[in-house]
């Protein structure tokens, strides 16, 4: 297969972000232990928003490490995302809590036990479909698009 150029990785890698719900999301605690878990998210055209319990690992290892990375769709379309974390109270959400509701079916403002949202600012973005596509596969570096 052909490589894709990074401008079409890009929009491929958009339209992904924007078409998904769901994401791994990779954490790791102070020792290193990694931890992942699949979450809904709310893409918001800059950055990528999760909810989970406020006592879960993996809220409790974002907000220490401050960044955080993700995956998605699958193994043979892979998007990684890398990125700084910042986490917000279900109670300081405002307009973008509606959004994820809406995008991710789940509202964890209803849910019994207290939740907080993880949004991930990129700072690196890699997509590859196959080995063709290894090199390069860079497509966001330091908050800025790789054309």
């Amino acid at each position: 297969m052909t490589a894709r150029t990074a401008a079409q990785r890009r929009a491929d890698s958009l339209d992904a972000l924007r078409s998904h719900r769901d994401v791994w999301v990779a954490s790791a605690d102070e020792a290193g232990a990694a931890y992942m878990i699949p979450l809904s998210y709310l893409w918001d055209g800059e950055r990528l928003i999760v909810a989970t319990p406020e006592r879960s690992k993996t809220a409790r290892n974002l907000k220490r490490a401050g960044s955080g990375r993700v995956a998605l769709p699958s193994t043979d379309d892979v998007v990684i995302i890398d990125g700084t974390v910042d986490v917000v109270s279900v109670a300081d959400a405002g307009a973008f809590a509606d959004a994820h509701a809406a995008a991710t079916g789940f509202d964890p403002r209803h849910e019994p036990e207290t939740y907080v949202y993880i949004r991930l600012t990129p700072s690196r973005i890699q997509a590859w479909r196959d080995v063709a596509e290894l090199r390069g596969r860079t497509i966001m570096r330091d908050r800025r698009w790789i054309e």
